[in-house]
């Protein structure tokens, strides 16, 4: 079972011949005041300049084909010349000619973890002897908050700042107290306040200086996993119950607001995200001190291209696995799965742990009963220095689902009605406890629900472990688990508490440029949204269970004459455990194989990888196209430059490549039978 283990140093080395290596990158804030003219992103949609674009995600910042690095000396090459790439090709000039204060409208930043949209935009700025300030209005994307502040990048959150900002506005800050002034207005503002850690941690030099500063000191000091007593737990949810077991100081406060440090259970990247934590781990602890603790790595982005520098990027990841000793199932070749399928398959993921893993979609483990969360690479990469990283606690909401689940709806129609209930706002940056009443939602749905809270914006989303969770690990032979049972308190405080009865929730399909844009099947089936391509899979619903719904649907169509994809039918298994499990016989398909009905309507089976999904790869898609999707994010470009993609449940997606419109099941004439198509 995999366990947190203590430090372990590199053959020859010993703790008291430790010097904590030194370096002029990330140096301290400095003291002088930063000018600079306005960059601002105008909402296009609305005329005359009278409103800053909203929700410009990480996808927009640096586009997914720029997200590589060849080598660890040139990692930044590409992140800076694909700055904006489509959304302002002019970006990286306008900023060197000085206009240095970056500005756009709420929830700046969202989705993916990428560091390499913030280190990125710094680049640049340094490039040109300048510096940069980002400035946005309320709930900047998490990650890419924190992946700021560790690499020195000035971000400040003003609402006010960005209503009164006009172009070519002369503007100051002073890194020393954060205050904002527009110069030419004559206005100053002073931003949403960082913790008193966060400040510190930007003020002293970032990530790769307080890494330094704590990592000898880490080396001694073993991993204490100390659970509240049941009076204590009974104020806290899932997430703070986690948490508080897992600190480091052990007389910190567990509350909103509060930034401490946190053991982690597993600290994992992608092949995309590997490399700048393999850098900052170099940064921290010299490269040959230690082996980086908690480590996992999944080879699961850039993999199946076909190009020659995503080799190159590939490679780095391997060579430090090899240097390091990292071995499967810590280290996932190329099909080997994508990554949140993965690692719970290896039973590397349990319930109670810890996880920050350097890709929005960890999330993913909260249906294990895991507190999940997405960090960027410098996080990871300190983490792997020091065995813990810095979390700052968010609000609390709850959401109840009640209610019994109705015909073909699963966990993919349940998070794109929530999110389509919860709107612009989306979750706030919140820590959602998803409670299941009725204990209805098999894992594979709860996986879907969990990971998606990435879209919904939430810091994480976890289910507490019930039986649902105990059985699937009995029926894969795991009885015996790290930690002890928790439940979310009774007297827990919820910012936000709500409901979302099942019984109201229908098949849904999202369509762009949002998972949030989301509406009953139904009502889109008498559109005839066609399409190029249906796809199915993905970290979202790449499950075995996933790919026997939309097995069990073709195979009753075909039943009634629906016999042929009417166009371009792909299925990318979670891991290449599923691929080689959907290969066998299942009674439940009248003896044939899930891959057997899918190919027997001219279905192809891929790789497990996520390459489509962000548009990369051949299956990506290319200007004009559209597609219906199991992914999870519809973001402009995201599956492909000028592509638009539409999302929805497996059993949608099989009901649609069969119909040739976008439908649910029951445009094929088919009727709910829960013992024939209940997963």
């Amino acid at each position: 079972m995999h366990r947190i283990r203590p430090a372990r140093l590199k053959p020859g080395v010993s703790a008291d011949s430790i010097v904590a290596p030194t370096s002029s990158a990330n140096a301290a804030t400095t003291a002088h005041t930063i000018r600079g003219k306005a960059l601002i992103f105008w909402d296009l949609k609305v005329l005359g300049k009278k409103k800053k674009l909203d929700a410009i995600d990480t996808d927009q910042i640096t586009p997914a084909a720029d997200c590589v690095s060849e080598s660890l000396e040139t990692l930044d090459e590409r992140w800076k010349a694909g700055a904006f790439r489509y959304l302002m090709p002019d970006f990286r000039a306008r900023v060197h000619r000085g206009e240095t204060f970056v500005i756009a409208g709420d929830r700046f930043a969202i989705g993916s973890s990428r560091e390499m949209s913030p280190a990125g935009l710094k680049a640049i700025a340094d490039e040109a002897g300048l510096e940069m300030v980002i400035v946005c209005g309320n709930n900047m994307g998490d990650i890419f908050r924190r992946n700021a502040l560790n690499l020195g990048l000035q971000v400040v959150q003003s609402p006010e700042a960005v209503a009164d900002a006009r172009d070519a506005d002369e503007f100051s800050f002073d890194p020393e107290s954060r205050r904002l002034t527009n110069e030419t207005q004559g206005k100053a503002y002073d931003p949403v306040p960082l913790t008193p850690k966060e400040d510190e941690i930007r003020q002293t030099g970032g990530i790769y200086a307080a890494g330094r500063r704590e990592f000898r000191a880490s080396l001694n000091a073993p991993a204490r996993i100390e659970w509240p007593d049941t009076e204590q737990a009974r104020r806290m949810t899932s997430t703070e119950q986690i948490v508080w077991a897992h600190r480091v100081d052990k007389n910190a406060d567990v509350k909103p607001g509060a930034t401490l440090r946190v053991y982690a259970d597993l600290l994992p990247a992608s092949d995309g995200t590997a490399p700048f934590a393999i850098h900052t781990f170099n940064q921290i602890t010299g490269g040959s001190t230690i082996y980086p603790r908690q480590a996992a790595i999944a080879n699961d982005h850039f993999v199946f291209t076909g190009k020659q520098d995503d080799d190159k990027q590939t490679g780095i990841g391997r060579e430090f696995a090899r240097l390091h000793e990292i071995d499967k199932p810590y280290y996932a070749t190329p099909g080997d799965g994508i990554f949140h399928f993965y690692f719970p398959e290896q039973g590397l993921v349990m319930p109670g742990q810890f996880i920050p893993g350097a890709d929005s979609h960890s999330r993913a483990y909260g249906a294990y009963g895991a507190v999940g969360m997405g960090v960027g690479s410098t996080t990871l990469g300190f983490g792997w220095s020091t065995g813990y990283i810095y979390f700052t606690v968010a609000k609390a909401r709850r959401v109840m689902f009640i209610g019994q689940l109705q015909s073909w709806v699963s966990g993919k129609d349940i998070v794109l009605e929530l999110l389509r209930r919860w709107g612009a706002k989306q979750s706030q940056g919140m820590s959602v406890e998803l409670v299941d009443a009725n204990m209805q939602l098999p894992i594979a749905y709860r996986n879907t629900i969990a990971n998606m809270m990435a879209e919904a914006e939430a810091l994480n989303g976890i289910f507490a472990p019930d039986q649902v969770t105990l059985d699937w690990y009995r029926a894969k032979g795991i009885t015996e688990l790290p930690y002890p049972p928790f439940a979310p308190g009774a007297d827990a405080s919820y910012e936000i508490d709500e409901t979302l009865n099942l019984a109201d929730v229908t098949p849904m399909i999202a369509k762009p440029f949002s998972p949030g844009n989301a509406f009953p099947a139904d009502e889109v089936a008498r559109e005839r949204i066609t399409f190029d391509k249906a796809m199915i899979g993905s970290c979202t619903n790449g499950s075995y269970d996933d790919l026997l719904a939309a097995a069990l649907v073709i195979r009753a169509a075909k039943k009634r004459g629906a016999d042929h994809a009417t166009k371009e039918f792909v299925i990318f298994p979670g891991s290449g455990g599923v691929g080689r499990q959907i290969e066998r016989p299942d009674p439940r398909l009248d003896g044939q194989s899930i891959a057997n009905v899918f190919r027997s309507v001219g279905g192809a089976i891929r790789q497990s990888w996520c390459g489509p999904c962000f548009g990369q790869g051949p299956d990506a898609l290319e200007k004009g196209q559209r597609a219906i999707t199991s992914f999870n994010r519809n973001w402009q470009n995201r599956m492909g430059l000028g592509g638009e993609g539409y999302l929805a449940s497996p059993a949608v997606v099989a009901a649609s490549a069969l119909v040739g419109y976008m439908a649910p099941p029951s445009e094929l004439g088919l009727e709910w039978d829960p013992e024939e198509f209940g997963v």
